[in-house]
């Protein structure tokens, strides 16, 4: 672990990658993760890596998945329309149980919409923008420090799963700069390291036909299709008590419990510390990992809380979730801000004293 080092969001996301192993990085430019591709363009190639900007996000993560067939590790990032393109590419990797580590440096929209930061990705991350079942884990930091964290234990998940990992993050994370600690270097990966941990990989066979491995998304036979989804999804339920992260404060007492990730979730600490001052106890539910979703930390919640309010930066995806884990023991409500619009303290702190007068308070 180094000593601490002030970085932007974006340069400290791709250390943290190559410091947990990355040596492939295919992107494509887009705001406001630029300066990612900039970064990895330049630092990977000092570490034996190798750098490619693609054509397009398509190329980008059809790229992402053949080095990661051979065994690679690999990662790949995007804003939100890219990671839109890149949806085909990601029910692939997941079908074929390929690791791989995607990052996304989410803004507003719909469509283009514009450069500025939002949480409205949150049903692709969480539901899944491609086509068939399946599931990724995803993560959302909402700081440089955990989101290095993140990154750089994401590369080690990933392989053990076999899965695609999504990091999600914004662009407020993606400009500001704070100091990290970055972490310890992992050794380089050799082809025997691959051959031995990563018996599926396509490392070629050599003159042993017996040898041959193949990587496969498509199956014809009905049977067999039903017998892999069913297989991926015992997976999926084996990871979720290691992949479930979750912060939580002040449940036990709180008059109203304010439910928030990434950037949103620092907004509202300092919202619950206005509204302690003003007598409200408002505690906090921040998911880490938003699949899985902590939806057993609603049960700590006390009978004397009146509201939870879901906070975020779109029209209401978070609080689907939020009402799943509520299960009708407590009014729900919605704070939001979207079009890249981002709410202050103050502002959460008075929407929510207000929302809490409502109820009874």
């Amino acid at each position: 672990m180094s000593d601490k080092v002030l970085m932007k969001g974006n340069e400290a996301f791709s250390e943290a990658a190559i410091r947990g192993g990355c040596r492939y990085y295919f992107g494509y430019p887009i705001t406001p993760q630029n300066e990612i591709p900039e970064y990895m363009s330049r630092e990977l190639p000092k570490h034996g890596g190798s750098f490619v900007q693609a054509e397009s996000e398509i190329c980008a993560i059809n790229m992402a998945y053949g080095a990661a067939a051979a065994g690679g590790r690999v990662f790949i990032t995007s804003s939100s329309p890219g990671i839109a393109l890149m949806q085909e590419g990601l029910s692939f990797l997941a079908s074929a149980e390929i690791p791989t580590v995607i990052l996304n440096v989410s803004r507003c929209g719909p469509g283009i919409g514009g450069i500025q930061p939002g949480q409205a990705d949150y049903f692709q991350a969480t539901r899944g923008g491609g086509n068939g079942d399946y599931k990724i884990p995803v993560f959302a930091p909402s700081g440089i420090q955990e989101a290095v964290d993140l990154i750089y234990e994401a590369m080690e998940l990933s392989d053990k799963w076999r899965s695609p990992v999504f990091i999600f993050t914004d662009g407020i994370l993606a400009q500001m700069m704070e100091p990290v600690k970055l972490p310890d270097k992992l050794p380089d990966i050799t082809v025997e390291d691959i051959k031995r941990d990563k018996p599926w990989a396509l490392t070629g066979y050599g003159d042993d036909d017996s040898n041959r491995k193949t990587v496969i998304s498509l199956r014809i036979n009905p049977n067999e299709l039903e017998q892999h989804v069913h297989k991926l999804f015992a997976k999926y339920k084996n990871a979720e008590k290691e992949l479930l992260r979750v912060e939580s404060s002040g449940l036990d007492d709180a008059d109203i419990v304010i439910v928030a990730y990434g950037i949103v979730a620092r907004i509202a600490k300092e919202a619950i510390e206005i509204l302690a001052d003003q007598g409200i106890k408002a505690g906090l539910i921040r998911p880490i990992s938003l699949w899985p979703f902590p939806y057993e930390e609603f049960n700590k919640i006390s009978d004397k809380t009146k509201v939870v309010i879901s906070a975020e930066l779109s029209m209401g995806q978070l609080l689907q979730d939020v009402n799943l884990g509520v299960n009708g023991r407590f009014p729900v409500e919605l704070i939001s801000r979207t079009g890249g619009m981002v709410p202050s303290s103050l502002e959460i702190a008075q929407r929510a004293k207000e929302i809490f007068e409502k109820s009874g308070g």
